[in-house]
This record gives C-alpha cells, structure tokens and sequence, in this order.
C-alpha cells in the first residue's frame, strides 16, 4: 500500500540554502528522554491495564476443574503450572541489567560519557580526513533560491512519514531531499513561518524571526511541529496536546493526566481524536488552528505550546479550517454535519454566521482576490459559492451566488489559485483534476485530466509569482506530479492576459517521479496517455465547447 494524503509547498526564500544535519546534544539528549519516557510509560500503562484485564478473564478458569476426554474431572493447580516455568525466572525476564556503577545499561545509557573531540583530527580513532566527502554531501543538500520544497504526507507499506522534495522549475526537476518518520498515518499539513519549540541551549525561541516548520495532524489527537531544515531528525521540535513533554512531565498532576488519557471525552486542554486539518493564521504568526475528529476546534499559542481556547461550534467531525485572509481573526470550518461556520474568535459566546450544505463537506476556502467571498466542496461533488454578507436565517434558507456539479464523486480536492484570480482546481476520487475559470457569469471548465496519481487526495497551486501556475498533485498511488497548466493550451486561452506570450508550439510540462510498484488498492482505469485517454496522445487538452 502506498498514498499521500496531503501536500504543501515551501514559498521560495525559507528554505535553509545548506540545511544542518541533526545533532543530539546534552540538551536534546536530555529532552528526547522526555520524550521517550513518555511512550514508554504509555506502553507500560497500555500493558497493565491489558494484564489486569485478562487476569480478571482468566480467574475463573485457572481455579476451575479441568475435564479430560473421557469426562472425568481433572483437579489441575495454579501452583503446579509455576512450578513448571519458576526455572525460567520469567518474573526477572525485564528487569534491567546493572553495570560495574551500579547503573542500568541501556541502548543511550552512557551518552553523556563518551569522548568528544573538537574536531576529527583529534579524535585517534579516525583515519579518513575530512574535506571532499563533506563538501559532496553539502552540495548535495543545498537548496537554491530558485527552489521550492514540496512535503508529502506519505502512507507506505504501512509506514508513515514525510517526503520533502526540492522542485527545481528551470529544471524540470523534482527530487526527495529528506524524509521524516512519523508514529502514525498523516492525514493534513501546514507549512509555517515561525520557530516553534526549543533551541539547542534550552531557550524559547525567537518569535519574530523567519523559519521553515511544518505542523503535522494524524490519526493521532496530537499535532506534532518539525523543522524541515534539519536532516536526519528523530523527535519533533514540539507537540501539541497532552502527548507534550510539557504538559505531562513538568505538570504536578501528571499522574492524573495519565488516567484521563483512557477517556475520550473532548475537554479544553486537547484534542482525544484524530487532526483533520490545521491552518496558521499568517498574521497573527503565533496562532495556529486545529479541527478534529472529537468535533472541536482548538486554537493554540505556539510561543507556549498550549492550548488557548476551544470551540464547539459543530456537531460532528470539523474537517477543513482557514483564517480570513482580511479579518484575520475570523476562522471559516466546515463539518460533516453538513455545515460551514464563520466565527471571530474572539467572541466565541456570540452566534456566528452558519451556512448549511447539502452533504458533508469536503473543503473549506476563502476568495483571496475577494474575502467577502468563500468556497465550500462537498461529499457529492459539489462547489458552493457564498458571500458573507447574506446570512440566511435558517440552514434550509442557505443560497449561494452559484453551485456546481463538478465531479460525480467526492471533490475530495480543492484549492484556489492565490496569483491568478479565477483560476480554481477540483480533485476528485473519482481520478480527474480539473481546472476551472470563474468569471462574473459563473465557472467554466477549462480542462480535465487524469494524470496517473489515482483518486486524488490533493491539489495545490504554487505559493509564488514565478510558480503560480505549477499545480502538485498526489493521491492513492502514492506519486507528486508538479503540472505546469501554463504550458497547457486550453489554460493559455482561458487566462491569455495572464500567461506570457511564447513563440512557436509549447510542449506540456508535468514534472514527477516513478511511481510506486504497489497501489493502495486496485486503480482498474486507463493512466494518461493510455488506450482510452483524451485525444490521440492522451495528453491533448479537452476544452468545453
């Protein structure tokens, strides 16, 4: 099995030109114990509760008689059968063993012991000199100005992880620079701007720089922060939720917390079910919004990696978020109870605008060349545009400016084109993307394709001029194609003011890389440029007549 469930792209300039390889310092050793204490003391828990549990199932059968084959009732003790395994000592088979000190040995346990030496050269034990080798792999990492990063949120062979990919546009290039594990499926990304967590020394970092994270939702309730300028990392550089070192191991009630973990009751401090979608708010740089399975939305501080507030304000699973692009403390969700909701955080005792759909929603997006405007996809493949100024006074009352019918299945992917206005994207299960032109009269379809990434899972334009037209698509076959639309004929009629001219024939750009030997389920259906594909070559574009 192999999919991606969500992309983001890094905007040109945030990413480290040579990004530093991880390093475990006494400080970062000493938090990744934290860390590791955590999970150890999760699974231990998780183990006794286990134990207890089928200690209590088995009771009455260890003190019971036995019968053996011809009926007769066969006594058996509890004793003979330790008996039979005390040689063992099966009670010890855990316990940790102790060195000459008297301390346990573990895999890290005399880290902070070892010889360090300011340079290779002083270290006896090796003979290779440096230079060449390092120079090759720093060259290998670099990242030009030019560049742009792509991270895929990546399900393969069921291991979870992060792929981040250097897209080199005057190139034709797309490459995985790094990758990150993850402890569980990924299910939403959010690239952001600021540092989040601790430094090397231990000190809060500086929040009005510039920096290059991502926030990750899994099924998981946490979200964990990474920097995508640090190769090779084994811990996040911080968590939100109660899985945070911070909440669990430097709080007084910590034992307290660690029995409300059993319960999955949604509370104000976290979240208790999987993330299903984050947004950063990019100009309140320290406030990120989270939407959840448990049918709350969090918002948090990311200079105190806590919970600020939490909002209720749907009845079943909140799917998509996304900060007014203006009102910058207006948060537009939508829900699988069929409702989209625009709230000022805050005043969240206050009734905020709702609008009702005619399915679940999908995606939720706010015009950026109009505000007053938003988008709403549903399960039924339906587009929805509403001004925010008609406010109708019940659900059954809600009547957007138009409604579209753009795919016969889920459009399970959406974005809006943020350089070029009216330039929308629909991704859909049912395995085509396809690019639309909004104009004062209504959407037209501009082209639909398939391009070979199975039911898509995620659509998203370029975040700069120089790339505004390149398009990352990914889905259940685990593959990123990078779509330069500019180079596609129909798209250059439809925004012929917007495209630069050319001269002669353009050849169509779609930049990936091999994809995957194994789906994550079977695609049946005819990839790009197959027997039954659009026009003679399969890749000829289709405009509506």
């Amino acid at each position: 099995m192999s999919m991606i469930t969500a992309t983001a792209w890094v905007p040109r300039g945030y990413a480290a030109a040579f990004p530093t390889k991880y390093d475990v310092d006494e400080h970062e050793l000493a938090r990744i114990s934290k860390l590791a204490k955590l999970k150890l003391d999760d699974a231990n828990d998780e183990l006794v509760h286990a134990q207890h549990n089928n200690e209590e199932g088995s009771k009455t059968d260890d003190d019971s008689d036995a019968e053996d084959g011809n009926g007769v009732q066969v006594s058996q003790s509890k004793g003979d059968a330790d008996d039979d395994l005390r040689e063992y000592d099966l009670d010890h088979y855990d316990s940790e063993e102790l060195d000459e000190d008297g301390e346990a040995v573990s895999m890290f346990g005399n880290a902070k012991s070892l010889a360090y030496h300011e340079s290779n050269a002083e270290d006896p034990y090796i003979t290779i000199p440096e230079g060449d080798e390092d120079d090759e792999e720093r060259e290998e990492l670099q990242i030009l100005a030019t560049d742009n990063m792509v991270v895929a949120a990546k399900v393969e062979d069921e291991v979870a992880h992060l792929e981040v990919y250097v897209y080199e546009d005057e190139a034709d290039n797309l490459y995985v620079h790094h990758d990150i594990m993850l402890p569980a499926i990924p299910l939403c990304l959010e690239w952001l701007n600021i540092p989040v967590g601790k430094t090397s020394t231990g000190d809060t970092v500086d929040q009005s720089s510039r920096a290059n994270f991502v926030a990750v939702g899994t099924f998981d309730p946490d979200i964990e922060i990474w920097d995508l300028d640090t190769v090779d990392c084994m811990y996040p550089n911080a968590i939100l939720g109660q899985g945070s070192e911070d909440n669990r191991v430097d709080s007084e009630d910590a034992k307290k917390k660690k029995k409300r973990k059993k319960s999955k009751k949604p509370n104000d401090d976290y979240h208790v079910d999987a993330i299903l979608t984050i947004a950063a708010n990019r100009n309140h740089r320290t406030l990120l919004a989270s939407g959840s399975a448990d049918k709350t939305i969090k918002l948090w501080d990311l200079s105190t990696l806590k919970c600020a507030k939490s909002y209720s304000y749907h009845t079943d699973k909140v799917c998509s978020l996304m900060w007014h692009p203006k009102e910058t403390t207006v948060l537009l969700s939508g829900s699988y109870d069929r409702t989209v909701v625009a709230a000022d955080m805050r005043a969240p005792d206050a009734t905020a605008p709702r609008w009702g759909v005619e399915s679940d929603v999908e995606t939720v997006r706010w015009d950026p060349h109009d505000p007053h405007y938003f988008y709403v996809t549903t399960e039924d493949g339906v587009v929805h545009y509403h001004d925010t100024r008609v406010v109708p006074s019940s659900l059954e009352m809600t009547t957007p400016v138009w409604k579209l019918q753009a795919h016969d299945e889920s459009v399970s992917s959406f974005d809006v084109n943020p350089i070029i206005p009216g330039f929308l994207v629909t991704g859909s299960t049912d395995k085509e993307v396809k690019l639309w032109n909004v104009q004062p009269s209504g959407p037209s379809m501009v082209i639909s394709r398939n391009l070979g990434v199975g039911k898509v899972f995620s659509t998203t334009f370029g975040p700069d001029a120089e790339v505004g037209f390149r398009l990352a698509v990914a889905g259940s076959k685990g593959a990123v194609q990078v779509w330069d639309t500019s180079t596609n004929a129909a798209v250059r009629k439809a925004f012929a003011t917007r495209v630069a001219p050319a001269d002669g024939e353009i050849k169509e750009r779609i930049v990936g890389m091999d994809e995957d030997s194994s789906d994550s389920e079977d695609e049946g259906g005819v990839e790009p440029g197959g027997e039954s594909s659009h026009g003679g070559n399969g890749w000829e574009s289709m405009e509506e007549d």
